[in-house]
């Protein structure tokens, strides 16, 4: 890619960033403000109908709670009756968690050992994992390979074109793997956590696409799941995430091949153009060269044509104007030929005597005008 696709690149990823900021200034800041307004209006309530506590011990008990919720520790209820975060199955979703670079952030370590063993564990479960999505990915594009030959077969009866084929056959591909991935996974976590459609398909997309806020985190409310529910989760990211992948790379190929096509029309327009610009100027050259002849040519001839009329006829006529009898009989012959051929012939703009000999107007570059 060269630097100015690049540099093209950078200027539009900014401008949607500038855009997404803006919608999303627009979207969420009011709501801030409110909750903002209602948490300081809770609090004076509070401290209204609780005259003994005062306003410094509310901040430390509110500070302890968002440390708290900080830790991945909820301040709620009775927390001797709480599972721990860190159990078995919790921990296995938050190492599926790192190794897939989701990181929802309900949970972290906080120790000095957890959190240097996190960054070794994550720089080799990375790549590993990479490696295992790559084959899982090539696995799903298998199958689906085959079925959609299967469907380009049935729908080649038809006598459709391939490129109407190849764009149906793709679109059932993203169809059936959106309800399969998306849409069968939202329907569950609606039913078992408890969200509404929209919470369980923002939680599923936000997963799939590996942004993770942590907002919404499968197995993470109060209620008791079975003990396999987050690892069959994690199975379920990884499926999806190889699915992901796959319309991310089906989506990069088509670009790629609109890039090359479009390389090459553009190829073919600039040799057009400099085909068409070659032949103008071989064109104008040509031209150029055989009118420089063509006026070389008619010069010459029209200096030959004077050096004979100087030749034949004295310009300078004596002083005393007197004739010798060979010039009067030349002058009558002259006089004689001027009404014989009573024509003024003119060359690029010199006028020649009449008298000129017939033959001389036989050529192409002197013009007859009849005197009037």
């Amino acid at each position: 890619m060269r630097w100015k696709t690049v540099l093209s690149v950078f200027l539009l990823v900014v401008l949607y960033l500038i855009l997404g900021a803006t919608v999303f200034k627009e979207l969420e800041q009011p709501h801030e403000t409110s909750q903002k307004l209602a948490i300081l209006v809770e609090k004076l309530q509070f401290l209204e109908q609780h005259p003994c506590v005062n306003s410094s011990d509310l901040e430390n008990l509110v500070k302890q709670v968002v440390s708290a919720l900080r830790a991945g520790v909820n301040p709620s209820g009775n927390s001797s009756n709480q599972s721990s975060l860190w159990d078995l199955s919790n921990s296995f979703f938050f190492a599926g968690t790192v190794i897939t670079t989701i990181g929802f952030g309900n949970i972290s370590p906080h120790t000095e050992g957890g959190r240097i063993f996190c960054i070794i564990y994550a720089l080799l479960g990375i790549p590993l994992f990479g490696f295992l999505l790559a084959g899982v990915g090539d696995q799903l594009g298998t199958i689906f390979g085959k079925a959609i030959a299967k469907v380009e077969g049935m729908i080649d009866k038809w006598n459709v074109s391939q490129t109407k084929i190849r764009v149906i056959s793709t679109m059932l591909f993203i169809l059936f793997g959106c309800l399969l991935f998306v849409t069968l996974p939202a329907i569950i976590f609606k039913h078992i956590e408890g969200w509404s459609a929209l919470e369980s398909i923002y939680f599923v997309v936000i997963t799939l696409t590996t942004i993770g806020f942590g907002d919404f985190v499968a197995g993470g409310s109060e209620l008791e799941y079975l003990d396999y529910y987050k690892p069959l989760v994690w199975f379920w990211i990884l499926i999806g995430l190889a699915y992901f992948a796959a319309v991310l790379s089906m989506i990069g190929d088509w670009f790629r091949v609109i890039s090359k096509k479009t390389k090459e029309e553009v190829g073919e327009f600039r040799a057009h153009a400099a085909e068409w610009t070659a032949n103008v100027s071989a064109e104008f050259k040509e031209t150029r060269r055989r009118l420089s002849v063509d006026i070389y040519d008619k010069f010459q001839r029209a200096a030959s044509i004077k050096r004979k009329l100087s030749a034949e006829i004295n310009l300078s006529p004596p002083v005393n104007h007197q004739m010798t009898p060979g010039k009067r009989a030349r002058s009558v012959n002259l006089g004689d030929e001027r009404e014989a051929y009573p024509y003024t012939f003119v060359r690029h703009g010199s006028l020649f005597l009449n008298g000129l000999i017939p033959d001389y107007a036989d050529h192409q570059d002197i013009t007859k005008i009849q005197t009037k």
